[in-house]
Order: structure tokens, then C-alpha cells, then sequence
């Protein structure tokens, strides 16, 4: 799960390679509680990237909304099985919810298709 002040790798090619979660969009608490929002594998967060390259789309700096495509944390499917990447991972969209990069790297969770980012799921060279 990811919450804020995580720290996510960026799998595409706009620039950005690593990015720290600011805030997560959508979600609530119980009210009266304090309970921390936390995202999972295709939920949109907005992100400040920590780093990226000199001449890339994306600058250090810059406060991008992203999507989150790998996470550490286990992810229990409806058919009982379980999938779990090696690092957090996410892939910068714009406000239509398109990428902004043309290339994807690595695998993406197949939990994307059902949340509704086809265009993602469709570049990425693995769907697991």
C-alpha cells in the first residue's frame, strides 16, 4: 500500500525516475477516527518527482498525477490467488487519464484493465 511520503519508481519514459506520493485522490475515513489513506495497485495519486532526467518531459520538482501500476504490498485477487512486485511503481497520466509517456517498462498489475486505464494496459509488455 502505498501512503503518503512513499516513494515510487516511475516506469515510463517522460523524464521522471523516482517520484514521492503527496496526496491520495479519492477515498475517506471514518469520520472522527484518524485512519491513514492508503493506494493500491490503480489508484490515482498526485505525486512530486525527486528525480528525473536533464532533458525529459517531466522535471524535478514538478507535482504530476499518477497511477500506480506495482506495489510491494501483496494484492489479493477475487479468485483467491495473490500477486506481489518487487518495488512500488507508477506511470504519469494526464487529466483525461491517458499516459503522458509512449512506452511503459515492466510488467503492470492486471487489476488496470478493470479500473479503466486500457491505454496503459496496452503498451505495457507484460500484463501479470
Amino acid at each position: 500500500m502505498i501512503q503518503q511520503q512513499s516513494y515510487l519508481d516511475i516506469a515510463d519514459n517522460t523524464g521522471a525516475k523516482q517520484a514521492m506520493c503527496m496526496k491520495i485522490l479519492g477515498g475517506s475515513t471514518p469520520r472522527g477516527k484518524f485512519v491513514r489513506k492508503t493506494a493500491g495497485v490503480g489508484d490515482i495519486i498526485m505525486c512530486v518527482v525527486k528525480k528525473a532526467l536533464p532533458n525529459g518531459d517531466v522535471k524535478d520538482g514538478q507535482i504530476v498525477r499518477c497511477v500506480i501500476v506495482r506495489t510491494k504490498q501483496v494484492t489479493k485477487r477475487p479468485d483467491g490467488s495473490y500477486i506481489r512486485f518487487d518495488k512500488n511503481a507508477a506511470v504519469v497520466i494526464s487529466k483525461e487519464n491517458d499516459p503522458v509517456g509512449s512506452r511503459i517498462f515492466g510488467a503492470v498489475a492486471r487489476e488496470l484493465r478493470e479500473k479503466g486505464f486500457l491505454k496503459i494496459v496496452s503498451l505495457a509488455s507484460e500484463v501479470v
